[in-house]
C-alpha cells in the first residue's frame, strides 16, 4: 500500500523534504503549487512524483500533508484544506519557524479524523528556491515537533518515523515553549543585527569611511541582517508577544553596559566578556541551527603572482568545493588575506588539513 505525501510549497524545504522521501519504498510524493511554472519546475527537476496546481487533487487522499508555505499564509491554507474532504487519519504539519499561533489555528481539525502536528526543521540555506533543495539539508539538524494534550500518540509516532528519512533529530516540544527559545536564539538575533546595520547605515550618512571600513568581523556579525525581508516581516508579527517581552530584557543588558561604562568599571566588563564566553563554549559547535553556519577559513599567504590560483587548483585537485574566495585588502579584523568559503563542513574540514601542510590557515 502505497503512502501518499503532499507537498505545498516546494522551495527550499519542502524541496528537500520531497527529495528525502522520494524513491522511498512505499512513498509517493506529491508537489502543489498555484503557479503551473512552479508545478512544471518540480518536474523537470525531478524533486516529486508528480506535481499538481489543484489542491483537491493534491490533498484530498492524501496520508501526509507538509504545509511549506510562509508563516503568513498558514491560516489561509489551514482554513482551505479543512473545506476538503481528507482522507481519514490524515497528518497535516507545517516548517514555520513559529508554533503557538499555527498549532492553536490546526485546532479547527480537532473536530475530524485529521491530526495537525506543527513542524519546525532547524536548518536551511543562504540560498532559496527549490533549486536549493539537497537530500542532506536537515542531516544533524534539530527538527522540532509540536504535539499538545490533543493529538493522539499514534499521529505522532507516524510522522517521526516518516521524518526519520530526513537523518534529524527529532525534538518534541511544547509549542509556547518553542516560540520562547527560538524568539531568544533566533528571532532577537536577526531584529539586533538589522538595527545594527542600520545605526551603522544612518552614521554613514554623515561619513562615508563606516562603510568602507564595516568589514571583517562586523560584516560577519551583521550577515543575517540580509534575510529575506517578507518572510521576517512574517514571522517577527507572529511572534510579536515573545519579541516585545524579549526585547525588553535586551533593553536591560545594554542598560547595565551603559552603567559599567560610565562608572568606568573594568571587571564588570571582564566579567561580562567571561560569562558568555563560559556559556557560548558549551554550545554544540556543529550542530545545524536556526542561524545558519559559515564554512569558511582564514590563509596567509606570500604575496606573488599566481598564488591564488595554485590554492584553487590544489583545492579543485583534492575534489574539494569552493563556493567564494575574498582578498582582503584590510586585514584590522581578521587572521589571513584571503577568505576561502565552502558549502560544507565536510569540505572546510579537509581544506583545513590540506592547506595546513603549506599554509597558515586560520578559522
Amino acid at each position: 500500500m502505497t503512502t501518499k505525501i503532499a507537498i505545498f510549497g516546494v522551495g527550499l524545504i519542502g524541496g528537500s523534504l520531497a527529495l528525502c522521501f522520494k524513491g522511498k519504498p512505499g512513498l509517493t510524493v506529491v508537489g502543489y503549487s498555484n503557479r503551473e511554472s512552479s508545478v512544471q519546475k518540480y518536474m523537470q527537476r525531478g524533486v516529486v512524483d508528480y506535481a499538481t496546481t489543484s489542491l483537491s487533487e493534491a490533498a484530498e487522499d492524501a496520508d501526509f500533508i507538509f504545509l511549506c508555505v510562509p508563516v503568513g499564509m498558514l491560516d489561509e491554507y489551514v482554513n482551505e484544506l479543512n473545506a476538503l474532504d481528507l482522507k481519514p487519519g490524515c497528518i497535516i504539519t507545517d516548517v514555520g519557524s513559529t508554533k503557538a499561533s499555527v498549532v492553536e489555528c490546526g485546532r479547527i481539525f480537532n473536530k475530524r479524523n485529521v491530526s495537525f502536528i506543527g513542524g519546525h526543521p532547524m536548518a536551511g540555506s543562504e540560498k532559496s528556491g527549490v533549486e536549493a533543495a539537497a537530500t542532506t539539508l536537515f542531516e544533524n539538524a534539530y527538527y522540532v515537533l509540536t504535539p499538545d494534550d490533543t493529538t493522539p500518540a499514534e499521529a505522532v509516532d507516524k510522522l517521526t518515523e516518516l521524518l526519520a528519512h530526513t537523518k534529524a533529530h527529532i525534538v518534541k516540544v511544547d509549542a509556547r515553549a518553542h516560540d520562547d527559545i527560538v524568539g531568544a536564539i533566533s528571532h532577537l538575533p536577526h531584529i539586533i543585527a538589522v538595527a545594527l546595520v542600520n545605526q551603522v547605515r544612518g552614521y554613514n550618512e554623515g561619513n562615508g569611511l563606516y562603510e568602507s571600513l564595516a568589514a571583517g568581523g562586523f560584516r560577519d556579525i551583521t550577515r543575517i541582517a540580509s534575510s529575506d525581508p517578507v518572510v521576517w516581516r512574517d514571522i517577527l508579527i507572529n511572534n510579536r508577544s515573545v519579541l516585545l517581552k524579549l526585547l525588553k530584557d535586551w533593553n536591560v543588558e545594554t542598560e547595565k553596559f551603559v552603567r559599567i561604562l560610565e562608572s568606568e568599571d573594568g571587571q564588570a566588563i571582564e566579567e561580562a566578556f567571561q560569562t558568555a564566553g563560559e556559556f557560548r563554549s558549551r554550545m554544540p559547535e556543529r550542530r545545524k541551527g536556526m542561524i545558519l553556519s559559515t564554512f569558511e577559513c582564514y590563509v596567509d599567504v606570500p604575496d606573488h603572482p599566481g598564488i591564488i590560483g595554485s590554492i584553487a587548483t590544489e583545492l579543485g585537485n583534492a575534489r574539494i568545493n569552493l563556493s567564494n574566495i575574498l582578498i582582503i585588502e584590510s586585514r584590522e579584523d581578521v587572521p589571513g588575506v584571503l577568505r576561502l568559503s565552502f558549502r560544507s563542513q565536510e569540505d572546510l574540514d579537509q581544506a583545513l588539513v590540506l592547506l595546513g601542510k603549506h599554509y597558515s590557515v586560520h578559522l
